[in-house]
């Protein structure tokens, strides 16, 4: 794995395979509708059965038996039950998955004071490059504004209401409960985790290219994809068929959330289900899921859209700026980013869930019909064929200081579409982007805008076939200084004017009128609070010294 991607980087800004997580009330809302689970193929009841051997059976415990706790009130569990809740799930786990574990996976308990003073020790340690990087490329994504640290609006995403993850370094489930010496224990979240342990036992979660948080939104596709699609049908049978540990409702305020970042890192859970769905219409049962771990998505485009190969294009941004800036390097390569078609949906769609901000991609076209998820193929962003954002830093920038250091930094992003039309498509969209946020025109200069307030800078834009290129810098005159030729004397030369709107969904309003049923955030406010918890469950922790 390419250095560059370091321990915090990855922390921060990818959904990492690393530590899997998992909120309060399971990985995904109840609004979250995964279609018909299908059948289960029950475990043979086998004379001589074996933990590794027979599916549905672990350490003594089938997957259908009843255990004492079932008949306790609530979901507490002490700490001579947790074994037998532990075994009958990972039981369970199997017999929907159809695999079986190898090993024993531990489960640990901490309180939630644990839990949440070792994230502030984690975030406490970015490095000062690594946060003018994230500050950067947060405000290139137009997330997080100039007076905002991005590493404390990732953090802020974590609140007070992650319920378990699963880290592959110690081979364990962690449970994160309110209270560790009385500890209910949600068989969702369980069953969810553990089937992270699963899926790293049988095919390896650390080997994978996590390089940018294009592939590891891609590669969660799948994993999550699995997670989440085994958890749904695991609910689903505690409900018909199997007695489960179900906590009661919690009651809490939901974090302040980022929605940007948020909808950058919920797309795997969003469009993950699907994309299992699609494989395991290919084969018999599992086995192209199975299969599908040797060559896991390359991109958030092939899981946006299953059954599109979309090899993302060999992107390397030339270095063109002169003597006073340079390239901002991180263990001594330089710092690029890569945010696949879900980055740039997330981008354009930040806003849809406040009915009181414009947004490019609106919440009739970005909240699916039936409130389940987000729709992340949008016709702005379908032709996306790569992309990678470069970091830059003026030479008198204050490096040591990373807010002061956004004041002298900058950047180059180029994209690569799958044709000079989408391309202009996609113009059409950082056009209106750049609307929204009061960009100015400057005379005599082709395609360049001026922002002053919560994005200030000088933005230039180049189409030149199948390319995008938006170089960014503190002002006009600089342009040139981050990238040789930027902001040329002249007029306008992109005309996107005819480029085609996207079209209303089938769940939108044609005539324009709005949806009485989609108030305030543009979905039902139940819809909301569990989205939000979902997104503090897919940012992920890599721990120091792995």
């Amino acid at each position: 794995m390419n250095s560059r991607r370091t321990r915090t980087a990855a922390v921060l800004l990818a959904v990492s395979a690393l530590l899997l997580v998992a909120a309060v009330g399971g990985a995904v809302p109840g609004a979250l509708s995964l279609g018909p689970i299908g059948e289960t193929t029950e475990a043979d009841r086998a004379d001589d059965p074996t933990t590794d051997g027979t599916v549905g059976y672990v350490e003594g415990y089938w997957y259908d038996d009843e255990l004492a706790v079932d008949d306790d009130d609530g979901a507490v569990v002490e700490d001579d039950e947790l074994e037998a809740v532990v075994y009958r799930s990972m039981a369970r786990v199997e017999e929907i998955r159809g695999l079986t574990f190898e090993d024993d996976v531990p489960v640990e308990v901490i309180s939630r004071e644990e839990f949440e003073a070792d994230n502030d020790d984690l975030f406490a340690d970015t490095a000062g490059d690594e946060r003018i990087q994230l500050n950067v490329n947060a405000e290139a994504l137009f997330a997080v504004d100039r007076e905002t640290d991005a590493t404390e609006a990732q953090e802020a995403l974590y609140g007070g209401t992650v319920g378990g993850y699963y880290e592959p370094a110690t081979d364990q489930v962690v449970l994160v409960s309110d209270s560790a010496e009385t500890p209910e224990v949600d068989e969702a979240i369980l069953g969810h985790e553990l089937l992270h342990a699963l899926q790293d036992q049988q095919f390896d979660l650390s080997s994978y290219d996590r390089e940018t948080v294009d592939q590891d939104n891609a590669k969660n596709g799948l994993i999550e994809g699995d997670a989440v699609w085994v958890e749904t049908a695991y609910e689903q049978r505690c409900g018909e068929e199997w007695d489960c540990l179900e906590p009661g409702d919690a009651t809490s305020d939901p974090p302040d959330v980022n929605w940007v970042l948020y909808a950058a890192i919920f797309q795997p859970y969003s469009d993950g289900p699907d994309y299992v769905d699609h494989l395991r219409e290919q084969r018999e049962d599992w086995d192209a899921v199975d299969a599908a771990y040797d060559e896991p998505p390359a991109s958030t485009s092939e899981v946006i859209r299953p059954g599109e190969d979309r090899e993302p294009a060999d992107i390397d941004v030339e270095d063109r700026s002169n003597e006073s800036w340079s390239q901002l390097e991180i263990d001594g390569e330089p710092a690029t980013e890569t945010y696949g078609e879900a980055g740039l949906v997330s981008m354009f769609a930040g806003d849809a869930h406040d009915s009181d901000e414009p947004s490019v991609i609106g919440p009739d076209a970005f909240f699916e019909a039936d409130l389940g998820g987000y729709d992340y193929d949008q016709l702005y962003t379908d032709g996306w064929a790569g992309d990678e954002l470069v970091t830059y830093v003026a030479d008198d920038a204050e490096t040591d200081d990373p807010a002061a250091a956004a004041d002298r930094a900058g950047y180059v992003w180029e994209t690569e579409w799958t044709s000079s039309e989408e391309a202009e498509q996609f113009l059409a969209g950082y056009e209106q982007q750049l609307e929204l946020q009061d960009a100015e025109a400057v005379d005599d200069r082709q395609d360049t805008y001026v922002i002053d307030d919560s994005y200030p800078g000088a933005y230039y834009v180049d189409h030149d076939g199948e390319t995008v290129t938006i170089v960014n810098a503190p002002a006009v005159e600089e342009l040139a200084a981050v990238d040789d030729g930027a902001a040329p004397e002249g007029e306008d030369t992109i005309e996107i004017d005819d480029a085609p709107e996207p079209e209303a969904d089938d769940g939108a309003e044609a005539d324009g009128d709005e949806d009485d049923s989609i108030p305030g955030f543009g979905a039902p406010d139940a819809v909301v609070a569990a989205a939000i918890v979902v997104a503090v469950a897919t940012v992920a922790r890599v721990r120091s010294g792995r």
